[in-house]
Order: structure tokens, then C-alpha cells, then sequence
């Protein structure tokens, strides 16, 4: 098990954190005075975007990329590190083609999409030049299990109809947002559900955001922080759109939806691993920096205790979702099933634990930081409230340390019984074992 990166994705990390520097951190505050004033998206990031695809740094995320689509093929393990180095900077991505949610429907395209669903909606998303959004969750369910989702599509002679509501819908506030992958809960002709099991009835329909019916109800913020991007609400009200934009099979929406966040938590954990780096060495340099109590804060020894168990965090984060990226390579590359099972659970453990780790290393920054922490001159107040809706975005904590236990038990019951010989009894005692000749 080797987490090296190969030389090809070594090369892109340098030059990729050499074009960071030199040409997208020089702009960070004109685009946050950019979004401030309503200027978004600011018109610089086409030029830059534009640089970045004549660099090569464009459209690293995709293991199974064409030669003739544009882009560097990487795997997850290799794709890793640069989407650290991307997370240091919350808008950095998007220079790069490698944003969410777009990565993973781009993904979803790739897999399901038909001839004419990848021309009208994938080729114009790999060339930069349309943004999508993903709606799965509901206000009026427990969106945590799919199976609740109350938005419904129906087939109506040659039509598909939906109806319902999604919110928390990143992306669709975007300004160049034209395509919504909309997931929904199959029904017949009469409106009752599918007869179907329950996770085979749901379908993935490709619904243009200018539908009529379609309506964006208002941008919801995040912890009181609005995204100019948007976590929309949005309401489907008998929104008509051809029977050929659904992707995939009728009632295949929720295993095709499950596909797409195994490598879409990789590219998040490592976002987000990013910016704990990030505000470390904040940390660092504001504990060099700053007296109190006759000596500088570096030398105080909870700061000290702060600093040295955030840099131990991030490096075990880091690792496991290195792991995690191995094993998605590996599994998709032997079809192992139980290969596929373990990336499953290792995929929810990453998603718990980077969340977890923003929160608690951010924390000790802005505490290092005091007053200025919780203000808007530092990337920390926003780090912090992005950890903390990462908790329950692609799911709560709790539904992933199910999948996780879910599968370590399932391992102790194919192998029962194994370990009684670790077990002591009296009679084990008073008989011990014998060597055999």
C-alpha cells in the first residue's frame, strides 16, 4: 500500500501551488471586495481560468478522463494533494475547473450520460463554461435516508413532471448555473409510488434551471454566512422537461447518486485538510507574534499543547483519506466487492473526521487569534462555519458512524468465534494446551 504520488501528479502539485501564488492569492481580497459589492462572478475569473487551461491545470479530478476531453487524467490518490492545495483558498477550485458540485456531476455525465446528454450538458461543463447544481435534500424529511424524499417525477407521454422542493442547494445561486440534477422519487402515471424496493425508486432527471416551473426561492444562509454561490431553496412545480433527460435508468437514481460521493468526499476531506493547514500556520505565526503575560504566546504551554495536536490531527486525517483514495483506485480497478465495501466505510470515516478536525484545529486558531478570530479579516470565522455545516451536509455525522460500524461488525460476524483463543478461562488454566508433534 503505497500513498506516493506518481511523478506526473508531484509535477502538477508544485506548479499548481506555484500559480496559486503567483496569480490567484494576489487577487483573494479583490474577489471577496468583489463578492461584498455584488460583483460575482468577478470578472477576473474567466482570465484566470483561462491561464490555468493553457498551464495544464485543468480538469485534474476525472480518473476516467478521454484523451480527447479536455484535462489531465489523474486517480483519486493522485488527484489528493492538489485538492489540498486547491482548499486554501475557498474560490481557488473554480479556477482550476475542479469545484463542487460540478466535479461530481461532471463524474455522473461521464458514467450515465447519453450521446446527446453529454454534448448539451458535460462538454460544456468540462470547457468551464456553465455551472450545475445537485438536488437531493428535502426541508420536510430527513433527507439522511434517501428513501424519504418526497419530490416526485412521472412520465407524461414523452414528458417527465416533477414536483416538490430541495434546499441547501449549492451552486444554484450561481450566476452561469444552467443545468440542475435533480434526484427524485419514482411515480406511475396515477401518482402513486413505484412498487419497487426502496432504494429503486428514485431517478436522476437533467433539469434546465430555466425550466418554467422551476423556482429559486431564496439563497439560505450557513450559519449566518451567505454563499454567493447559493444553498438554495428551490421549488419544482410541474416542471416539464423530455423524457430523454433522464439519466440512467428509471429507478437507478439512488445507486448512481451513491456512485457519485465516494471521490466527492475525497476532493472535500482534502479541501478541507487544506484549510486546517492553512489556519495552522496561522496559528503558528500569531503565537510568534503576540505577548501576553511577559512572554510570547508560542511559549505559553496550552498554545504550545494547541499547536502540536493540531499538526498531529491533520497528518492522521490525512493519511486515512489518503487510504480512502487508494482504496476507491484499487476497488474500481480489481471490481472487488469487498474491496468496494471497505472503500465504502472508509469513505464515511473520512467524511466524520475531516469535519471534525476543521472544527476543532480552526477552533484553537481563532482562540489563539482571540477577538480578531471571529471577524471577517481572517479566514477563520468562515473556515469554522464551514467545518461545522460539513457535520451534517452529505449527510450527518451519525449516518457515517453507522456505515462505519455497519461494516466492522459485518467483519467480526463472518469471522465468529475467531478470537476465543485470546480468552483465559480456569478450564483453559487447568488444562493448557499441548504442543502437537
Amino acid at each position: 500500500m503505497d500513498f506516493t504520488p506518481s511523478p506526473l501528479a508531484l509535477q502538477l502539485r508544485n506548479r499548481l501551488q506555484a500559480f496559486i501564488d503567483r496569480y490567484v492569492l494576489p487577487y483573494n481580497a479583490a474577489w471577496h471586495a468583489a463578492v461584498q459589492a455584488g460583483d460575482y462572478p468577478p470578472p477576473f475569473l474567466d482570465d484566470l481560468k483561462a491561464l490555468a487551461r493553457e498551464e495544464g491545470l485543468w480538469n485534474l479530478f476525472l480518473p476516467g478522463l478521454q484523451a480527447d476531453e479536455p484535462g489531465t487524467r489523474l486517480s483519486n490518490l493522485d488527484y489528493a494533494p492538489l485538492a489540498e492545495a486547491m482548499g486554501t483558498l475557498p474560490w481557488a477550485a473554480e479556477v482550476f475547473n475542479c469545484h463542487a458540485p460540478d466535479t461530481g456531476n461532471m463524474e455522473l455525465l461521464h458514467r450515465f450520460a447519453t450521446p446527446a446528454q453529454r454534448a448539451q450538458w458535460l462538454a460544456p461543463l468540462l470547457d468551464g463554461h456553465m455551472r450545475s447544481a445537485f438536488a437531493m435534500s428535502e426541508p420536510d424529511v430527513a433527507s439522511s435516508d434517501p428513501t424519504n424524499l418526497q419530490t416526485t417525477v412521472r412520465r407524461d407521454r414523452g414528458e417527465l413532471v416533477i414536483h416538490g422542493r430541495k434546499w441547501f442547494i449549492t451552486g444554484a445561486a450561481h450566476p452561469h448555473c444552467r443545468l440542475l440534477i435533480a434526484l427524485c422519487r419514482n411515480a406511475g402515471e396515477d401518482g402513486e409510488d413505484s412498487p419497487a424496493s426502496p432504494h429503486a425508486r428514485h431517478s436522476l432527471v437533467l433539469v434546465p434551471v430555466d425550466a418554467p416551473g422551476l423556482r429559486i426561492v431564496r439563497n439560505i444562509g450557513v450559519v449566518h454566512h451567505i454563499a454567493p454561490e447559493g444553498h438554495c431553496e428551490i421549488v419544482l412545480q410541474g416542471v416539464r422537461v423530455p423524457a430523454d433527460q433522464l439519466l440512467g435508468a428509471w429507478g437507478a437514481g439512488f445507486a448512481m447518486a451513491q456512485a457519485r460521493l465516494g471521490p466527492g468526499r475525497v476532493h472535500h476531506c482534502m479541501r478541507t485538510i487544506g484549510q486546517c493547514e492553512l489556519a495552522l500556520r496561522l496559528a503558528a505565526e500569531r503565537a510568534l507574534e503576540r505577548t501576553a503575560f511577559g512572554k510570547p504566546l508560542a511559549d505559553q504551554a496550552n498554545v504550545q499543547e494547541w499547536i502540536a495536536e493540531s499538526r498531529i490531527e491533520i497528518d492522521q486525517a490525512r493519511l486515512l483519506v489518503l487510504h480512502a483514495a487508494w482504496l476507491l483506485d484499487h476497488g474500481s480497478a480489481a471490481g472487488d466487492g469487498a474491496h468496494a465495501r471497505a472503500a465504502r466505510a472508509q469513505v464515511a470515516a473520512i467524511k466524520v473526521v475531516a469535519a471534525r478536525l476543521q472544527q476543532r484545529v480552526v477552533d484553537r486558531a481563532m482562540q489563539i487569534f482571540g477577538a480578531m478570530g471571529l471577524s471577517p479579516d481572517t479566514p477563520l470565522a468562515a473556515a469554522w462555519t464551514w467545518g461545522r455545516a460539513l457535520r451534517l451536509m452529505d449527510g450527518p455525522d451519525e449516518v457515517h458512524l453507522r456505515t462505519v460500524a455497519r461494516h466492522e461488525l459485518g467483519r467480526a460476524r463472518a469471522a465468529l468465534g475467531a478470537s476465543a483463543a485470546y480468552f483465559t478461562t480456569p478450564e483453559q488454566l487447568r488444562a493448557p494446551a499441548r504442543l502437537s508433534a
